[in-house]
């Protein structure tokens, strides 16, 4: 597993060195082999839910790392690995401080797929940023790929496991995905210009996108939290756009949609 983010590396073969050769066999020993990106690791998915270090080895202990020929899992703790699993990743349990351009303090701590796994920051993270604001202050996390996959898995997994519910949920969107959300603008392709569907105003397709939209507005609520629609702007976005959406969340059940400026305005824009 490396952070080295490289398609060549999915597929190697190994065991080229002259140390590597049999005389015996006559033979070089290489095989094929792969890396994966830190994040579409299951330790990095057990880190984000681990509560602390017993917890976290616990759940290393459980990984099934390969199957007997009879069909048994075999796990880490099978292989008596856990220990040393648990020493290398202990120091990644405390989060890492940081802060925003603007001095907001932020804790990035793991972050698994949700295509893959749960799509989710730290318990860890947000017991720490929820006992560092007191019981007026709020805490802002992120479940990545939408509400249909990090959403869902934050409220069935991370919530779950944590014990923490959350007070509201934001949902991004933005003029240009719903405008490809209609399936009737033409795809937008990487390196290519944009086509004049999404450069010029077209109330009619963002109208049509809307129906995403409010499949994740409906999908949120489901679990009993309110939806805030965030429609993040783009310079080329037109009013009547705008508008459209806001007008189409609020009807579909969202506590309430407001245009995001962040990109322009930092955080007064937010």
């Amino acid at each position: 597993v490396t952070d080295t983010n490289d398609k060549y590396l999915r597929q190697v073969e190994v065991g080229k060195s002259p140390s590597e050769f049999s005389k015996r066999l006559d033979t070089q020993l290489s095989r094929e082999s792969s890396f994966a990106i830190t994040v579409s690791s299951e330790i990095m998915a057990i880190l984000a839910l681990a509560t602390d270090l017993k917890d976290l080895r616990a759940r290393l202990g459980k990984m099934i790392c390969c199957y007997s020929h009879a069909g048994k899992p075999l796990t880490a703790d099978d292989f008596g690995i856990t220990g040393a699993l648990a020493v290398l990743m202990m120091d990644a349990l405390p989060p890492n401080t940081m802060q925003t351009l603007e001095g907001t303090p932020a804790l990035v701590h793991a972050g698994p797929f949700a295509n893959i796994a749960h799509g989710n920051s730290s318990v860890i993270a947000d017991k720490i940023g929820l006992k560092l604001v007191g019981k007026d202050g709020y805490v802002l996390t992120e479940a990545g790929f939408g509400a249909d996959m990090g959403g869902e898995k934050f409220f069935n997994i991370k919530s779950y496991y944590s014990g923490l519910k959350p007070d509201c949920a934001v949902i991004v969107c933005s003029v240009r995905a719903l405008k490809l959300h209609s399936c009737e603008a033409p795809k937008v392709v990487a390196g290519e210009a944009l086509s004049k569907e999404y450069t010029e105003e077209n109330v009619d397709l963002v109208e049509k996108g809307c129906a995403n939209l409010v499949s994740h507005i409906q999908n949120v609520r489901k679990h009993g939290v309110h939806a805030v629609v965030a429609i993040n702007r783009f310079a080329g976005d037109t009013e009547a756009e705008l508008e459209a959406i806001k007008r189409i969340a609020k009807e579909n059940g969202a506590h309430d949609a407001v245009v995001a400026e962040h990109f322009a305005k930092g955080g007064a824009g937010a």
